[in-house]
């Protein structure tokens, strides 16, 4: 396998990724899912030289971590609403 048939298929992977991360109905999961997607579509970027898609998913990446920093940390997102 050429060099150039890998980089498509890590540019798939990452689209399929993105795409699945749409269909949830979790936020966190969303999230997660879309973090992977977004880190590998920058990878990709990289390997392609597209700069425009590595600094546009390398942000993603950033608000990505941000709000799942901020699921987590966030005592009330996780707690059962009270009976």
């Amino acid at each position: 396998m050429d060099l150039s048939m890998t980089y498509e298929i890590i540019g798939y992977v990452a689209s399929l990724l993105v795409a699945v991360s749409l269909m949830m109905r979790s936020v966190v999961r969303l999230r997660v899912i879309n973090l992977f997607g977004a880190a590998i579509f920058t990878l990709y970027g990289l390997l392609i030289g597209a700069y425009p898609l590595t600094v546009m998913n390398l942000f993603i990446v950033l608000i990505d971590l941000y709000y799942l920093r901020e699921f987590i940390t966030s005592k009330g997102y996780f707690s059962l609403p009270n009976a």
